[in-house]
């Protein structure tokens, strides 16, 4: 059985709340990602803050990113997955609320991250194809 462990990029970080998105930019720089989980106070899991949040609510709204936190930038219920999930689990899981990323956690810890690279480069071209379908599809 292949697991979320297996496929997710390892190391991820945690971006607490009361950080800047000023600075969630230099970290996303410095670490050359595109998204980072946003951690609350206790280390859990609040929210998930992307470059493209950052510029289309912050910057594109006239703010001010040395002004506003990644914790304003949080809404929502963030989704994640357990390491030792299937992967057939995590597919259901970023299918169903139409995501690109998805935390993996183990023992309550953030262990890594999955992105769209980590599925082409592990899964099938047909299950990375029945993904795509799914996310990306149009609603109306």
């Amino acid at each position: 059985m292949t697991t979320a462990k297996d496929i997710m990029h390892p190391g991820a970080e945690w971006l607490p709340a009361h950080e800047t998105l000023d600075r969630a930019a230099q970290m996303m720089r410095d670490l050359d990602v595109g998204a980072l989980p946003i951690a609350d106070e206790n280390e859990r899991l609040c929210g998930i803050l992307t470059d493209r949040d950052i510029v289309v609510g912050c910057v594109a709204q006239g703010h001010d990113p040395s002004r506003v936190t990644a914790g304003d930038m949080a809404k929502g219920t963030p989704r994640w997955i357990e390491a030792n999930a299937d992967v057939e689990d995590v597919l259901r899981e970023m299918k169903n609320h139409r995501i690109r990323r998805i935390p993996v956690i183990e023992n309550k810890r953030l262990v890594g991250m999955i992105s769209e690279a980590d599925l082409a480069r592990h899964l099938s071209d047909a299950q990375v194809a029945g993904w795509a379908e799914k996310v990306y599809e149009h609603r109306r």
